[in-house]
């Protein structure tokens, strides 16, 4: 590996805008749009039974655009019921975004927001620690599981806060994704850090079975277009490089032989599919909902 390579999440605004690139160039949204539609409504029909007041705990709710889209489904199944949302987030920036979209909002007068800036396990000590546990009626995880040490007593631990009725939604890349087969085949040779690892629901679900928790899981098809990554001097494609890789500079820094290997991987049927002249990444995301 180059001395040259350094992980993506070194340098944090280089790691937003290639986030950025992802979802601009992904369907990833679309796709969390198409569940919370369409599958949402019925798993949270029960959540609020004879309730006076729902609580949902948000973990790693970023900016807050996919949380606000759930509260409008719980408001939605559960009319006039009090909500009250924590958001557990690391990022100040994040947080900050959270709040004016709320701000700019309307409809949300029923909705008692908190917002604490910490991790899911900073959290999880937190209550321990001060005996503050409650009961939730519904937790969500998007896309963050990948930033946990401890997946499995995350997991036992969220499942032991459930109330009666209550569901946890997790939403991470398939099993059956590119992500998967890039990951096992190249993620030794990339740089790492203690930030990021490398989890399909492939993995969610073993750890699951091991620890007897009841479960469902839905796959639902997600692309990333990667045309760019294969036209020399693309900036898009080079931002685009950097999030498929975590790696910060990985067009300018890579060992060729390195480059070379992922780039004729990336165009394989098992990593992406060509449609009208594109060449789209499978970027398949799995969505899991654990009972109490």
């Amino acid at each position: 590996m180059a001395s040259s390579m350094r992980s993506l999440f070194s340098d944090h605004s280089r790691y937003v805008e290639s986030f950025r690139r992802f979802l601009q160039s992904s369907t990833e949204h679309q796709c969390m749009q198409e569940f919370l539609d369409k599958k949402l409504p019925g798993i949270i029909a029960s959540i609020g039974d004879s309730k006076s007041e729902i609580k949902i705990l948000s973990i790693g709710g970023g900016a807050g655009e996919i949380d606000l889209q759930i509260l409008s489904k719980v408001q939605a199944q559960h009319p006039g019921v009090c909500i009250h949302n924590e958001v557990v987030e690391p990022s100040s920036d994040q947080i900050a975004k959270y709040k004016e979209l709320v701000a700019k909002k309307s409809n949300l007068e029923n909705i008692k927001f908190a917002w604490h800036k910490e991790t899911s396990s900073e959290y999880q000590n937190r209550v321990v620690e001060r005996k503050e546990l409650q009961k939730w009626d519904f937790i969500h995880m998007i896309q963050m599981l990948y930033y946990v040490k401890d997946i499995p007593a995350t997991l036992k631990f969220f499942h032991s806060i459930l109330a009666t009725k209550a569901k946890i939604l997790i939403i991470v890349v398939s099993g059956t994704s590119g992500w998967d087969k890039l990951w096992k085949k190249y993620g030794s040779r990339l740089p790492r850090d203690d930030l990021c690892q490398y989890v399909t629901s492939s993995d969610l679900t073993q750890i699951l079975d091991n620890l007897g928790i009841k479960y469902d899981c839905y796959d639902l098809p997600s692309t990333m277009d990667i045309s760019d990554c294969f036209v020399d001097g693309n900036e898009n494609g080079d931002l685009l490089w950097d999030f498929l890789t975590e790696t910060c500079n990985f067009n300018t820094t890579a060992p060729p032989r390195l480059k070379a290997e992922i780039m004729k991987d990336l165009n394989e049927p098992e990593f992406s599919i060509k449609k009208d002249g594109k060449v789209l990444f499978n970027n398949n995301l799995s969505f899991i909902v654990i009972e109490a």
